[in-house]
């Protein structure tokens, strides 16, 4: 895992006070490293710095010992160990408790929409049918310096009604419409540094960054809008321990107290997107209790972090990224477990990521994908999800169908359906290996993939459309992995390939053919004003490093930070 300190200057810049056009003002112990702007400096204000800062000394040493734990957590894996239920919390996963009643506003949550916090995006998905859109500050967003302030800036404007986006080249302008979708804001995971941002001479913590920066300037016109007398309403990506959940929850106390809030007004659901966290379950529950309203079933992480949990066992190699659905033995029993464990503490269970967009120039496909996509949903409402996730608001209308005609009208079915057999599951349903072959084709879907999205995300997009799929960091994240681990130990391909053996030499060759080929494919001009030979180096360093990175865009962040001298000097 690359580290806080590998963001830390050589030398020690001090942060001056400065206002007007010359920086931002900040509070003592801040230096800002990105670039200043007046739009910017409305979002970075004195008081709002200090409020992160705030969160920042108090809990930085929390965050720290989690990140040990997790590292600890991998070497015990990677010497053979298994993930599993802990003992010392059997009384949590045994209990009678529930968390806190569900809030009136966001009882139906049939269908959410996803994407990044860029402006016309918000107001599209706002305005897109959804009951819920989640802005995204994760794996939908290239972390620069521009695309999260402009970010704030948005969804400030958002909260407010006050947003709209003209398109110059359609002419057009967006505006809200009346109803609109509920907001939810996914904040970066713990492991994410903001470089731009020091404090005492390190770099925040991103998630830090992206929750108190937005708390503190919309929770108050947030409840106005929406609330009820809840809210502002998160999503949390990338846990693996219920510590890491009692971080949160002591975040959300001080943030309500800070704000002189009812405890249990910021409500929260948990994305289940690491193999750990699986076994963790009620546990993250428990301690987010008073702030809860559900677990996500982040099924593409999860297969990821499959693959880096297993990194150092050989009989655990996974088939074909196209072949691990839900279907799989383990994704089931991770859905089953899910549900039963939601419902049984009375909140929202969320089914997964819809990643197809749709073929506008092939009617028969565009039909093919979306019955696929009917398929999925009904699985997932069968099975007991109170609602599921759509990447396009071209797929909103038939999820939102599907979930309409199987829930017998009601919000959701948190009371109505509890999953009492998925009890019965122990560790290894959970651990099943996928079954699958493993194919050259495989291989180069992985490679194409993997630098195409790494080379958008390089230039800013975090959320880029391939091969009629909407990819994030979560699938190219899949494609990193799957190769690393092929490689690692050689395996044998299937099909086309039979009796070929991946290895370096195999995999420089598929490297150089599908660089061809997307060059081809976007065409020579673009191919060369975009950063695809960047990204390849990136990728093929990260497939063939001898040790598995922990985040493929921890390692590339370095590549996108900027730091602008104005508004900080040196001593």
């Amino acid at each position: 895992m690359v580290s806080f300190e590998t963001f830390l200057p050589t030398n020690n810049p001090v942060q001056r006070k400065n206002s007007g056009t010359m920086g931002y003002d900040v509070p003592e112990g801040v230096d800002i490293r990105g670039r200043y702007d007046p739009e910017f400096s409305k979002i970075l204000t004195r008081d709002a710095l200090q409020f992160v800062t705030d969160l920042q000394r108090e809990f930085r040493n929390h965050i720290k010992y989690a990140m040990e734990c997790r590292r600890e957590a991998k070497m015990r894996y990677n010497n053979g160990g298994l993930p599993g239920f802990d003992p010392a919390t059997k009384y949590i996963r045994e209990g009678e408790w529930v968390c806190a009643p569900v809030p009136a506003a966001v009882a139906d949550r049939r269908v959410e929409i996803t994407g990044p916090v860029e402006r016309k995006m918000v107001i599209n998905a706002l305005n897109s049918g959804a009951k819920v859109f989640m802005a995204d500050f994760e794996d939908a967003l290239s972390p620069s310096w521009e695309n999260l302030m402009k970010g704030h800036v948005n969804l400030r404007d958002a909260v407010n009604r006050t947003i709209t986006f003209h398109d110059q080249a359609r002419n057009k302008v967006y505006k809200l419409n009346d109803q609109t979708a509920k907001l939810f804001v996914r904040p970066r995971g713990w492991h994410l540094p903001e470089a731009h941002i020091f404090i005492d001479g390190e770099p925040t913590t991103g998630c830090l960054v992206d929750f108190g920066l937005y708390f503190f300037h919309n929770h108050a016109n947030f409840r106005k809008a929406q609330g009820q007398g809840f809210g502002p309403f998160f999503y949390l990506p990338k846990m693996e321990h219920s510590r890491e959940a009692r971080i949160w929850n002591n975040v959300f106390d001080r943030a309500e107290k800070w704000a002189g809030i009812e405890k249990g007004s910021i409500r929260a659901t948990v994305l289940i997107e690491t193999l750990p966290a699986v076994f963790q379950m009620n546990e993250i529950l428990y301690e987010l209790r008073d702030h809860s309203v559900g677990l996500n079933c982040g099924r593409w992480d999860y297969i990821f972090s499959y693959v880096k949990t297993f990194q150092g066992h050989p009989d655990r190699l996974l088939p074909d990224r196209v072949q691990v659905g839900m279907a799989q033995h383990f994704m089931r029993s991770y859905s089953d477990l899910l549900i039963h464990t939601c419902h049984k503490r009375g909140v929202h269970a969320m089914g997964g990521m819809a990643a197809q967009i749709p073929i506008r120039d092939d009617p028969a496909a565009n039909e093919a994908a979306l019955e696929l996509v009917r398929k999925d949903k009904l699985r997932e409402v069968k099975a007991g999800h109170d609602g599921t996730w759509a990447a396009h608001p071209g797929l909103i209308p038939a999820c939102m169908e599907v979930f309409t005609n199987n829930m017998a009208n009601a919000p959701n079915q948190i009371h109505s359906m509890k999953r009492q057999d998925a009890s019965v599951l122990i560790e290894d349903d959970l651990l099943q290996s996928p079954r699958g072959v493993r194919t050259m084709e495989g291989l180069r879907l992985n490679t194409r993939v993997g630098i195409q999205y790494l080379a958008a995300w390089l230039t800013g997009a975090g959320s880029v459309p391939l091969y009629n799929h909407m990819e994030d960091a979560a699938t190219a994240e899949i494609s990193r992995v799957q190769n690393w681990q092929w490689l690692k130990y050689g395996v044998e391909l299937d099909g086309d390939g039979l009796g070929v053996k991946v290895n370096l030499e195999l995999f420089g060759r598929v490297v150089e053919e599908e660089m061809a080929r997307i060059e081809r494919e976007v065409g020579k001009e673009k191919f060369k004003k975009g950063m695809y030979k960047e990204a390849c180096k990136l990728f093929t360093r990260q497939c063939t490093a001898p040790v598995l990175d922990d985040f493929l865009t921890l390692d590339a962040y370095n590549n996108i930070v900027m730091y602008h001298p104005v508004g900080w000097s040196r001593l």
